[in-house]
C-alpha cells in the first residue's frame, strides 16, 4: 500500500501542480470526466489495442524491468515472501488465475484513462508554450501510464493460456 501511494504521489504531483497553476478547476473536471470514458469500454477494446500476443515483445521493450516497481511487482513480492513465506499474488488454482487475468483489464482501463488525461494536459502545456511542463508530463505519463498498461498486457499474455483451459 505504501509503495503504491508513493508511486502515485510521485507522478500525480507534477500533474496536480500544472493543473493548479494553469487551468481552471472547471476545465480540469470536464477534461478528467471525459478522460474516464474508457473505463466503460468492453475488455474486447483493450484486446484489440494490445500491442503483441508475445511475452518476448514486452520483455524486449523493458516491461519486465518496470514490473520490479509495480504495486504487485517483483520487489514488493520478494519483500512480502520474506516477511510471509507462504505469500503468493496468484495461487495455482484456476479462480485465482482468472481473477488476476481480469484484474489486468481494470488496471489497464484506469491507466488508459489517466494516459488520456495526461496527454490532454501535455497538449495544453504545449499550447501555452510551457516546454518544461511538456517534458515533465510526458515522462510522468510514460512511467505512470504507458508502461503500466504494457505491463497489464504482458501479464495477460502470460496468463491467457491458463485462463483459456
Amino acid at each position: 500500500m505504501i509503495p503504491n501511494l508513493l508511486w502515485t504521489a510521485l507522478f500525480l504531483l507534477p500533474l496536480a501542480i500544472f493543473c493548479y497553476r494553469y487551468i481552471s478547476l472547471k476545465t480540469v473536471y470536464i477534461l478528467l470526466g471525459l478522460s474516464f470514458v474508457p473505463v466503460f469500454l468492453p475488455n474486447s477494446f483493450f484486446d484489440a489495442i494490445q500491442l503483441s500476443r508475445s511475452a518476448r515483445f514486452y520483455k524486449n521493450i523493458g516491461v519486465k524491468y518496470i514490473n520490479a516497481f509495480a504495486q504487485n511487482g517483483s520487489l514488493i513480492n520478494a519483500f512480502m515472501k520474506r516477511k510471509y513465506p507462504g505469500f503468493k499474488v496468484v495461487s495455482r488454482n484456476r479462480a485465482s488465475v482468472r481473477k488476476q487475468y481480469y484484474q489486468t483489464y481494470f488496471f489497464e482501463k484506469f491507466h488508459f484513462s489517466l494516459f488520456i488525461f495526461f496527454t490532454t494536459m501535455t497538449i495544453y502545456a504545449g499550447a501555452l508554450g510551457h516546454y518544461y511542463w511538456i517534458l515533465t508530463l510526458t515522462v510522468c505519463n510514460l512511467l505512470f501510464n504507458v508502461y503500466p498498461n504494457l505491463l497489464q498486457q504482458y501479464v495477460r499474455v502470460k496468463l491467457r493460456s491458463a485462463v483459456a483451459h
